[in-house]
């Protein structure tokens, strides 16, 4: 029996754990995958936007702005990369000057500080790549840039410190109202066990499928798009491009194609958006990689596709109702949703956790944690020592002199840190999302088996059940001799 179950370990569930874990309360997370950040809060524009966009009144519009609010002090305390390099709405000698105009009322309205609309010779001052037919634009300086990996994985293991309970390869078949509480039937994606959980709340934050665990105790139901974006990511060597994030004028279909620098100093192009009917469809298409380079050049100019190192796609939870889906469900008390949790998702989630962790205080009486740990520190990154510090940790600590990765160069000893801290690493995905050993130009082909060999040895695991991301996804299925 638990006070609360969140189902859903993307950075929204794990944003609402570790606020939770402020209280004495005795809460788990409930992830059918086989790591957090898994879904979405994998795949997406790694933006925290300034608040402009969104309609006044609405949770969007809020939530975004609060959430920006946060990030300063979350990014500090949990150890975050985070940084505001100011966003960056551009009109085209071909677009009516009055939709940026628009965004400036929204965004004044909204609360966003700084926001003004900026003339092309001041523009091309700042970025000398926009395009040739760009003419003015809308500059918000709060806007920045974060790693989602990091973020929610900041969340997931300081809520895990402070005592929350994660449950991974866990997938919720039913949830069904059990007197005062809710029975919560799961089986085990990993091994096909089945497990009962009960919860006297339940909180769901269930990305693409917040709609299916609503229905199964509301009868107002909810309804969930799945909206394709495909994104490419290029080398680094291509990071400077732009320095700010360059947005298109939005449509009905988002904020359009976006061209950003990384955190991480690589450079983002995307998304595309189409709806699609298969909650499970992040393939990447053709058709929506190739558009990308053609609207991409809009906004910005000689954009080095050529540079691509990798494309992705991520499914962004679209409710009818274009709006955050927030509150207790009216006909199932103790039935918290955070669903419909789109763009502006990832810079809201510190707000949606502050407002879901207050729906719960008016459900149960909780009382602070004593003991609650504010700070995480993450795993060790070797480029901001100085290279007496560098020799000094690799003299105390050798692991940390052997590179594993040559393309980013991460070594046996971050990896090792991201296997044994809270919620560690147990696959190569697991390894990579934490350390970036498998992200750079050569996308895992040099350390893939030598990071299973430290997975094998650290976890310990055997070397048949190391995946690349879960169940379904083993690497080695032999030995050839006996094939």
């Amino acid at each position: 029996m638990y006070d609360v179950a969140i189902i859903g370990a993307g950075v929204v569930g794990s944003a609402i754990a570790r606020e939770l874990s402020k209280y004495q309360v005795n809460a788990c997370v409930i992830e059918r995958e086989e790591d957090v950040c898994n879904g979405t809060s994998k795949a997406n524009s790694a933006i925290i936007h300034g608040g402009f966009d969104a309609t006044p009144g609405t949770l969007k519009a809020k939530l975004n702005v609060r959430g920006n609010f946060l990030m300063d002090e979350l990014a500090r305390d949990l150890d975050i990369p985070f940084k505001r390099n100011g966003s960056l709405v551009v009109c085209t000698k071909d677009q009516d000057r009055s939709g940026l105009e628009k965004l400036l009322e929204k965004g004044t309205s909204n609360g966003v500080p700084g926001l003004r609309i900026i003339e092309r010779e001041e523009l091309i001052a700042m970025e000398p790549n926009l395009s040739d037919d760009v003419t003015c634009a809308l500059f918000a300086p709060t806007g920045g840039i974060v790693c989602p990996f990091h973020m929610t994985m900041a969340f997931a293991e300081n809520a895990c410190t402070n005592g929350v309970k994660f449950f991974l390869n866990t997938q919720v078949d039913t949830i069904e109202k059990n007197g005062d509480s809710y029975r919560i039937s799961t089986l085990h994606t990993d091994t096909k066990n089945k497990e009962t959980f009960e919860a006297k709340v339940v909180i769901n934050a269930a990305g693409v499928y917040a709609d299916v665990f609503n229905n199964m105790v509301s009868e107002n139901k909810l309804h969930i798009t799945a909206r394709k974006g495909e994104y490419c990511l290029l080398d680094k060597d291509a990071g400077t491009h732009v320095s700010h994030t360059i947005f298109q004028l939005p449509s009905k279909m988002g904020k359009g194609v976006l061209v950003t620098p990384t955190v991480h100093g690589n450079l983002l192009v995307g998304p595309t958006a189409v709806d699609v009917d298969d909650k499970e469809a992040v393939n990447t298409t053709a058709s929506g990689l190739d558009s990308l380079a053609a609207t991409a050049a809009r906004s910005v100019k000689n954009v080095p596709m050529r540079q691509v190192i990798t494309s992705f796609a991520g499914l962004r939870a679209h409710e009818d109702s274009d709006d955050f889906v927030i509150g207790e469900v009216k006909d199932a008390k103790g039935f918290i949703n955070a669903a419909g949790i789109e763009s502006p998702g990832l810079s809201s989630a510190p707000a949606i956790a502050e407002m879901v962790t207050d729906i719960v205080k008016g459900l149960l009486p909780l009382e602070k944690n004593p003991d609650f740990v504010g700070t995480r520190k993450g795993i060790l990154r070797l480029d901001t020592l100085s290279l007496e510090e560098r020799n000094k940790l690799i003299k105390e600590h050798p692991e940390y002199g052997n590179i594993i990765c040559r393309c980013e160069m991460i070594t046996e000893g971050e990896i090792m840190d991201a296997i044994h801290r809270p919620l560690g690493a147990r696959s190569l995905d697991g390894v990579k999302r934490r350390t970036r050993a498998g992200m750079g130009r050569c996308q895992a082909g040099f350390c893939s088996p030598r990071t299973m060999e430290i997975l094998e040895r650290e976890v310990p695991m055997s070397i048949f059940d190391i995946t690349k991301n879960g169940v379904g996804s083993n690497i080695v299925v032999g030995y050839n001799k006996e094939v």
